[in-house]
């Protein structure tokens, strides 16, 4: 089969397809004919070797697939790796049924990146009915999902942070009530002004450095800002002592966590496929890429020019 392989940490130069053999199934597993792979922005730290977990070389990095088993049935997958490639052994116990009405890139596109938007919403955020909600990178994976479930589980208002005209659109498409540049020269006032002046309850944080200051800064009383990501590479620390004068609070979510909880996974998948399988939910997919253009790929999602979901497609 062919495979995109890691060999050495570095920039997207190190992606290399390789032909290896067949995976080979446990007792336990399947072998699982590969459709579509998503691909998401922690990637690239994985690629680098700077992510949570520390990678192992050599890898073949994808955390979710769509695609088909050997008898025929149509299934996706989050898993660790190895969906970079034409097949992956998948365990049993993580298959998951496509619906008829969902195709190979809804699956493949909704499911981390779906999860992800509402965990952050659902389990993190704990979204009420009324409450503000800011998503950054409005326009990505994760962004179109999240001002998506916001407005569908009530938030009174949504707003997107995306850094071009194109995106902010996007944003709004998608039933975001305003949209602001996430480049503005005062991030913390654009953000209060596009909400009326008014302080907000939500915000979903994956920027870090000086956008996670201006947007914790904007938090009402009891709001909760969820980090999940680092895009810009520069951590921030918290004064517990700023926290408790403002009761806001700083919450963190990494969805290897969420992966460990089989009843929590189980609901979050339901909803997602049901939502886009009746057309609800809109997977708003931001290109298809050869095995052979995955660098191409990757620089793209480094440079924070791509919208929506990128897929890789094994199949060309």
């Amino acid at each position: 089969m062919r495979a995109v392989q890691i060999k050495e940490f570095g920039g997207p130069e190190v992606l290399e397809v390789v032909d290896l053999p067949d995976p080979e199934p446990g007792p336990d597993d399947v072998v699982v004919e590969v459709a579509r792979a998503g691909m998401n922005f922690a990637d690239t730290h994985q690629r680098q070797n700077q992510y949570l977990a520390k990678a192992e070389l050599p890898l073949i990095p994808g955390a979710e697939i769509s695609g088909r088993t050997p008898d025929g049935r149509r299934v996706a997958a989050v898993i660790t790796n190895g969906g970079y490639a034409e097949k992956v052994v998948v365990p049993r116990r993580a298959l998951v049924p496509i619906p008829d009405e969902v195709d190979d890139d809804q699956a493949a596109g909704v499911l981390l990146q779906g999860l992800t938007a509402w965990a952050l919403l659902r389990i993190s955020g704990r979204l009420e009915r009324g409450e503000s909600v800011v998503v950054q990178a409005a326009a990505g994976g994760t962004g179109t999902q999240a001002v998506q479930l916001a407005k569908r589980y009530g938030a009174g208002r949504v707003i997107a942070l995306a850094s071009t005209p194109e995106k902010r659109e996007l944003a709004i498409g998608l039933g975001a009530d305003a949209a602001v540049d996430s480049r503005s020269e005062d991030l913390a006032e654009a953000i209060l002004e596009a909400n009326g002046g008014e302080q907000v309850d939500i915000v979903l944080e994956m920027s870090g450095g000086d956008a996670f200051d201006a947007c914790l800064s904007v938090l009402a009383p009891f709001g909760r800002l969820v980090t999940f990501g680092i895009a810009s590479r520069e951590p921030n620390q918290i004064m517990s002592q700023k926290l408790m004068r403002t009761s806001r609070a700083v919450v963190g979510f990494w969805i290897v966590h969420l992966l460990e909880r089989p009843d929590l996974l189980g609901q979050g998948i339901s909803e997602l496929l049901e939502a886009v399988g009746s057309g609800k939910l809109e997977v708003v997919i931001g290109g298809k890429y050869e095995l052979e253009n995955v660098a191409e790929a990757h620089r793209a999602l480094q440079d924070r020019a791509t919208h929506g979901k990128l897929l890789l497609d094994p199949t060309l």
